[in-house]
């Protein structure tokens, strides 16, 4: 990874950083080094905040952590679990004690799975300014990744129902970021060249269009705002514009 660890604005990876109380009331405590919430230090004369959100966790629990695939799953072993035990011709009470163990572990793995989904959103926190996207995640560890817009080549917009959505930031492949280190906040399948993402949020196609305009404005350049849709479109190389769809 190249200068990608640093306190400045203009560095990836800002490790170590609390987390907001507003944003998880009841639960965390905002700490001292966090004097604006979601960042690690204040902004910069002349940088200001475009937005800031967090994960719908219902969404992120379904699309990074497939609760809905594992429950699917935890049936079909549960009802192949079953077959076996009605073959044997075992009473009502004996079939339900040999179903009771796997009940008891499927159930706790899937709950565990659907805590750590709820954490994970509760504990991130997403901003973009006029100068850079900040993404504060992590549960136990808190990392917060500074990415300014002079290292960002492009980004991809996949928009679901209700307009939650995600929005993928392509960075320059000199500042490559650990994937594992990323997720569930990294694209899928992109592990030769992670992408960060801003996931499951709300009013994703503002949130893209927030982001393209704010980045034509700082490179100079004219960008569209991307048009909300549900389709999928090739990725984007070395365009003028940061949000596109697929």
């Amino acid at each position: 990874m190249k200068a990608v660890r640093s306190s400045s604005p203009s560095s990836l990876a800002h490790p170590g950083r609390s987390v907001h109380a507003g944003h998880s009331a009841g639960l965390l405590q905002e700490h001292d080094e966090e004097p604006v919430p979601g960042l690690p230090e204040e902004l910069p004369a002349g940088e200001r905040i475009l937005w800031q959100g967090a994960p719908d966790w219902k969404v992120l629990a379904a699309q990074a952590f497939h609760i809905r695939k594992l429950a699917v799953y935890f049936a079909l072993i549960g009802a192949l679990r079953l077959y076996f035990l009605l073959q044997d011709d075992l009473s009502t009470l004996e079939t339900a004690k040999g179903m009771a163990p796997f009940a008891v572990l499927a159930i706790s793995g899937w709950l565990i799975v659907l805590s750590l989904a709820w954490l994970s959103a509760r504990h991130t926190l997403y901003t973009l300014t006029n100068r850079r996207v900040v993404m504060r995640i992590g549960i136990v560890l808190t990392v917060t990744f500074n990415i300014p817009f002079s290292r960002i080549a492009g980004a991809h917009l996949r928009e679901g129902l209700e307009g939650r959505g995600d929005v993928a930031i392509e960075v320059e492949s000199a500042s490559r970021i650990p994937y594992l280190q990323l997720w569930p906040h990294a694209r899928a399948w992109h592990l030769h060249h992670p992408q960060p993402v801003l996931r499951a949020i709300p009013d994703a196609a503002r949130v893209a269009g927030l982001l393209t305009q704010a980045w034509s404005a700082l490179r100079g350049v004219h960008a569209p705002s991307p048009e909300p849709s549900h389709s999928r479109a090739p990725a984007l190389g070395s365009a003028v514009t940061p949000a596109h769809q697929g």
